[in-house]
């Protein structure tokens, strides 16, 4: 089952999946319910994907409605395997809300260190991104999955920039980000770093499956490979 946001960010998560499913997606993909950002509730749409007899459920959620999807799915005693993409896994912004204990076998898969998880409390990445969002940023929530990849987005583009010396050209520029390997930037988990090519501008290549288990996010196994 799928439950995602009519807009383009959760269009396109399920047209990719049904894309990797190919000829199986009809068989495999048993119900499909959306929601607006307006929404108060995703509670009804819980319920219908239940009743379709899924015990998978692909939450193409953002943290608000991710965690409303946990809770009641627990409520109404529904274990399916539960996924959720990165900028819902934030512990404070969703596990906290839903229940640590209900929200325990959540499935997602990382590249970036995730500031409210114990597993990197004195990792000097996290330390340094706390620090600036306390200097740079007061007010704003460093949980919030938008400041974390707005960090290290910037973070990539000073290394870019550094990166051309005093010849600082666009012709420059573009060849740099362009020809990356493995290239280490802040926030980045270890054992992932960004690659690019003239064909492929997509620097990340790698992620890692990591499963909830009621206090922080255990990773299961290594980096997955491209």
């Amino acid at each position: 089952a799928v439950l995602y946001q009519n807009d383009d960010y959760g269009k396109d998560h399920l047209n990719t999946l049904k894309a990797a499913l190919a000829d199986r997606a009809n068989t495999m993909i048993v119900a499909e319910a959306s929601y607006e950002s307006t929404d108060p509730t995703v509670d009804s749409q819980i319920v219908s994907l239940k009743a379709a007899g899924a015990d998978v459920l692909l939450d193409v959620a953002l943290p608000k409605f991710a965690a409303q999807a946990i809770r009641k799915s627990y409520d109404i005693d529904w274990h399916p395997l539960h996924i959720v993409p990165y900028p819902a896994s934030s512990i404070p912004l969703v596990m906290q809300p839903a229940g640590l204990d209900h929200s325990v076998g959540v499935i997602t898969a990382e590249f970036l260190k995730e500031p409210g998880d114990p597993a990197w409390q004195e990792d000097p990445d996290v330390r340094a991104y706390l620090d600036f969002m306390k200097t740079d940023n007061a007010g704003a929530d460093p949980n919030d999955w938008s400041n974390v990849i707005a960090y290290y987005m910037a973070s990539a583009v000073v290394g870019a920039l550094n990166s051309c010396g005093p010849e600082l050209t666009r012709e420059r520029l573009l060849e740099r980000v362009s020809h990356m390997e493995g290239v280490q930037v802040p926030m980045l988990i270890p054992g992932i770093t960004l690659n690019t090519t003239p064909a492929d501008y997509n620097a990340i290549k790698h992620m890692r499956l990591k499963r909830f288990d009621g206090t922080r996010w255990v990773p299961l196994g290594d980096v997955t490979s491209e």
